[in-house]
């Protein structure tokens, strides 16, 4: 498995895992059906939108419907021959502080028909390099209480446990897990 930069060659997997029912997110449903509208009415707007280290393609949409400024960030697809899954990083410039409706710096899902490979905790591990680029001195990433798989990927990269936490009213106040991994400067 490896990381790709999402272009049109890898265009129709991301695609054809999109209408097999995958979402790269796991908070808001309506983002599938939202992301195969506008593949099919401006595909390289939405290629570029996975590349956005100025944070141009507008706002993001919250669970509960509400908009918030975008982060720059940056998305990269696994690929084992064919679409894996995705992972995005965010990242506020100058800071490794997040804004409270920006969970985690990095967020990955796997497609279920290619899980418990290792691509998770594989993908992890490329991105965070990123991180090191853009100077911060770690990540934090989110998950639920109960998504142990997710925990084991985190831990196997680094990470700890920094807190239990609510998310917020934009994420129905539900519980969460922050984990952090430092990053080593080069």
């Amino acid at each position: 498995m490896m990381l790709v930069r999402p272009t049109r060659e890898y265009l129709a997997g991301y695609v054809a895992a999109l209408k097999r029912g995958w979402s790269p997110d796991n908070m808001r449903e309506a983002a599938r059906l939202e992301e195969l509208e506008w593949i099919q009415k401006d595909p390289v707007s939405f290629l570029e939108s996975l590349e956005d280290r100025r944070a141009k393609a507008g706002p993001v949409r919250l669970p509960d419907g509400s908009f918030v400024k975008r982060l720059p960030g940056i998305h990269r697809w696994m690929w084992d021959g064919e679409f894996a899954g995705d992972i995005g990083f965010r990242w506020q410039p100058g800071t490794p502080v997040l804004p409270p409706t920006c969970l985690g710096h990095i967020g990955y899902s796997v497609v279920p028909w290619k899980r418990n490979h290792g691509y998770a905790t594989e993908a992890l591990r490329l991105i965070l390099p990123e991180a090191q680029k853009e100077g911060l001195p770690y990540v934090e990433i989110t998950t639920d209480e109960d998504n142990v798989a997710s925990q084991r990927v985190i831990i196997a990269n680094g990470g700890t446990l920094v807190e239990k936490f609510n998310k917020g009213p934009a994420y129905g106040n539900a519980e969460g897990l922050r984990f952090r991994i430092y990053v080593r400067q080069q």
